[in-house]
């Protein structure tokens, strides 16, 4: 399975409109080759190296298994259109929240998709750690993609 992002180029500079300094917007997200029984996928958008640790920008999941892509700017709610669902951030927030790095050394920024055996019984709103665990032995592959963004 494979993960693109048109926005930068793998491992390249995140544009400042999908920033925290910017417009704070998602960016558009595709994807090919989901493994046949895959029935959902499941993203995450994390930043390991926070000063506090492992810092969560943006989780969805139960998005359904025919999405080949999401459009850029997806909505802070709690549930999308198609039924997914996205979970809070570690700011505890809805949606996608961009990099917001302190000043100093560039952080690196990681797009994760999964694709998984069945739908998460989880509610929207759901935590990281309730992600990962509720993902636990579901999972038939993963692609990801990497920006970096500094101040």
């Amino acid at each position: 399975m494979e993960l693109h992002l048109t926005a930068f180029p793998r491992e390249g500079a995140i544009p400042k409109p999908l920033t925290a300094d910017g417009i704070d917007i998602s960016p558009a997200l595709s994807w090919t080759g989901a493994p046949e029984k895959t029935r959902a996928f499941a993203f995450i958008m994390d930043d390991p190296d926070a000063p506090m640790g492992l810092w969560t920008h943006w989780t969805l999941f139960n998005v359904p298994p025919g999405t080949l892509n999401l459009a850029e700017n997806q909505p802070k709610a709690p549930t999308l259109p198609d039924g997914s669902r996205q979970g809070r951030n570690t700011w505890g927030r809805f949606g996608y929240n961009g990099p917001s790095p302190p000043p100093g050394k560039p952080h690196r920024y990681f797009f994760k998709l999964f694709a998984l055996s069945q739908f998460l019984d989880l509610d929207a709103g759901a935590t990281r750690e309730q992600l990962d665990d509720a993902m636990k032995g579901k999972i038939l592959a993963e692609a990801s993609w990497m920006g970096t963004y500094g101040r």
